[in-house]
């Protein structure tokens, strides 16, 4: 039998945490499932969520990813009865010897683990978090002076043609 077709998933929303590229050296990602309850789940839907603050911590023993500091809005509808903690920690899904990787990545001074995007995939809610190194007001600033050149160029190049 033929796979049902799911919702089309361009009206459901991306949330970017556009902050976590400028302050870190992104070395690799993962993307990973995340434990929501009901009504976070419609809140995301929503877009009523913010990466900017969040971090994950991974453990080896027992294999585990937490996600710290995401806030995701309370969902009005639902009453106050069933309301999630807005920055309550969430377990992130992963196997465990990608989980193991993590945590033995992330021993080294100046490495973390940041959330980059939220999304639906398949009607389900994944998250994609970065292996990261901080950057030094040096690179920031190299960054930027890259980024403006390159703007420069287009400018021309738009003003020439």
């Amino acid at each position: 039998m033929a796979k049902a077709q799911g919702k089309s998933s361009d009206h459901e929303p991306v949330i970017e945490n556009r902050q976590a590229r400028h302050d870190y050296h992104i070395e690799e990602t993962l993307e990973c499932g995340i434990s929501l309850r009901g009504t976070e789940v419609k809140s995301v839907r929503r877009g009523l969520a913010s990466l900017a603050e969040g971090y994950v911590r991974a453990t080896a023993e027992p294999a585990a990813l937490e996600l710290h500091g995401v806030h995701i809005a309370e969902y009005p509808p639902a009453g106050a009865a069933h309301q999630h903690a807005p920055t309550r920690t969430r377990v992130l899904l992963a196997h465990k010897r990608e989980i193991r990787k993590l945590a033995g990545q992330t021993s080294t001074k100046g490495t973390t683990i940041v959330p980059l995007r939220m999304y639906f995939k398949e009607g389900r809610v994944k998250v994609l978090i970065g292996v990261a190194t901080g950057k030094t007001k040096v690179d920031k600033r190299e960054d930027i002076k890259s980024r403006e050149a390159r703007r420069e160029i287009d400018r021309a190049m738009s003003r020439r043609g």
